[in-house]
């Protein structure tokens, strides 16, 4: 899918915010743009026309970009459509519920051509078929474990990764159920939140490395924490990558060849 075959919603209270994002969008290629004010209007347009992606501020006169991302994901007709943030609000406890609920980018505010284009070509990735992963490794064949507590992140990791051509995947919604699952199932890799109940992803880690039959399997951490200090205590842990939420495609890729390649 090219850019100039985009349909974007923007859902913008500034006009002149409209305007900006609008003109950038132009610059890249993209014409076919509509514009809502609050998120009740553009929840109403989605469902008559859904657009292919939503690009949304986080403050709106009726909810915020995190409350509306929320609606989509639980309205069936609306939960598969891309969304991108734009704010310039940098508090984790405010972005981290948008980053969960599945947002291909977040955008700052103001944002340049250059960083416009980098969130659209992920987006554009997640919309289209497979473009394989680059290992000597056959993806379909890979069987790969997602940790994660939230059910739609769970839910947007295994898109993504089915993007690369990967097919089985097994969930699990802590790591203490995951080392349960491993202690029963073989996996190729296996992909962690870190900010998890009962067992988080250090401690699921530090125990697949030290105490499971499978202490070598590939590790890659996908997460929204910000801490340096528990980021570093899980590498030190052994995990085997660490992505941020939300993450580039390229990346993924990239990471994966590396992992399932050393494996």
């Amino acid at each position: 899918m090219q850019f100039n075959e985009l349909f974007v919603m923007v859902v913008e209270p500034s006009r002149m915010q409209q305007r900006v994002i609008g003109k950038l969008l132009a610059k890249v290629g993209i014409d076919a743009v509509q514009y809502c004010s609050t998120a009740g209007d553009a929840l109403t347009r989605m469902v008559e026309g859904q657009p292919d992606i939503v690009i949304s501020a986080f403050y709106l006169p009726d909810m915020t970009g995190a409350d509306l991302v929320k609606a989509m994901r639980d309205n069936p007709v609306l939960q598969e459509l891309a969304f991108m943030l734009v704010s310039s609000e940098t508090q984790f406890r405010y972005l981290d519920p948008v980053k969960q609920y599945g947002a291909t980018a977040i955008l700052p505010k103001p944002f340049s051509r250059s960083q416009l284009k980098t969130a659209l070509n992920t987006t554009v990735h997640s919309l289209t078929e497979e473009s394989g992963v680059a290992t000597e490794f056959d993806p379909e064949l890979l069987r790969v474990l997602v940790v994660d507590d939230s059910n739609m992140a769970r839910r947007f990791i295994i898109k993504v990764l089915q993007g690369l051509g990967i097919r089985h995947f097994t969930e699990a919604h802590d790591g203490a159920e995951a080392l349960a699952i491993i202690a029963e199932s073989y996996f190729d890799l296996v992909v962690t939140d870190y900010n998890m109940p009962n067992v988080n992803g250090y401690e699921l880690t530090q125990q697949i490395r030290t105490r499971s039959v499978q202490q070598s399997v590939p590790i890659m951490m996908v997460t929204s924490e910000e801490n340096e200090g528990r980021l570093s205590a899980v590498q030190q842990a052994g995990v085997s990558a660490i992505c941020d939420k939300p993450f580039e495609l390229e990346t993924v890729r990239e990471l994966l060849g590396r992992l399932l390649n050393e494996a």
